[in-house]
């Protein structure tokens, strides 16, 4: 187990891959850890060195009291990428991830190479739906919005299935003052003007049955980008990437090898 100090915050953190690999960040979403990942670390090709942590208030990081606002989970993950030694790697975010991934694409070109904005947007949702959500947990915790949360979050065939438990267990066991300072966060954020000033390699990814960013949501913020890429994942939701892990790593390698980092062209991986 990898831990950050950073000062006034500790992040649990993980590094895979070798350590000359072309530099990939992972950023979870809101309620979750940096578990989600697995699956899709286990399907890319070898050649990349992969950093990814629990954001601020999640998993085995710090949770200090909130609120949170934007600004501080950028500037965790800036220093997190400075302490390991990480700098033009792609960045993928993950729904709030996403929105860190924008904000630190527009303060820090030289860590951000290339963007993947997945099921996020510069905007997501309004300062009442977030006020509503934030007084739900503090009057009935997690445990009262877990069902509803991932019938939005997960397609119906994969909801039913067993490996769903694992989602809701990661979601409730949030620790409460992280996920309300992160709450905040996102209410306080509209990255329209700084997203639209961004000038790198960046991919949408949206899934067809994304209750919470739908993926005219996700198409608009990647609009905002000059030569963006808008890919949809049919039959998946907010969180594709524990669904469908395999299609999402192969979206994500196709867009690596196009960028020429860390992944060969398919005609190489076949051997053509």
């Amino acid at each position: 187990m990898l831990i950050a100090d950073l000062g006034d915050i500790r992040l649990h953190y993980r590094l895979d891959g070798p350590e000359d690999g072309a530099p990939l960040v992972f950023a979870n979403a809101l309620g979750t850890d940096l578990r989600i990942w697995d699956g899709v670390l286990a399907a890319l090709p070898d050649g990349l060195r992969v950093l990814r942590y629990d954001m601020r208030g999640h998993g085995l990081s710090d949770a200090p009291d909130g609120p949170y606002s934007m600004g501080n989970l950028v500037r965790d993950v800036e220093r997190l990428m400075e302490h390991v030694g990480m700098t033009d790697a792609v960045f993928v975010g993950l729904s709030i991830g996403g929105m860190v991934a924008q904000g630190l694409a527009a303060k820090r070109l030289d860590l951000v190479r290339a963007l993947v904005l997945s099921h996020t947007a510069c905007k997501i949702g309004t300062r009442a739906i977030w006020e509503d959500r934030i007084a739900a947990v503090e009057a009935r915790g997690l445990a009262a919005i877990s069902g509803g949360t991932l019938e939005k979050w997960l397609a119906p065939a994969y909801r039913a299935a067993p490996d769903a438990l694992a989602i809701r267990h990661m979601f409730e066991r949030t620790p409460l003052q992280g996920y309300i300072g992160c709450c905040h966060a996102i209410s306080g954020t509209d990255f329209m003007t700084p997203t639209s000033g961004l000038r790198c390699a960046a991919l949408g990814i949206a899934a067809s049955k994304d209750g919470s960013t739908p993926p005219d949501l996700v198409r608009e913020t990647i609009g905002l980008i000059p030569g963006a890429q808008f890919h949809l994942m049919r039959g998946a939701g907010h969180l594709a990437c524990v669904e469908k892990p395999a299609d999402y790593a192969a979206i994500l390698g196709a867009f690596l090898s196009a960028q020429g980092h860390g992944v060969p062209p398919v005609s190489d991986q076949l051997g053509m």
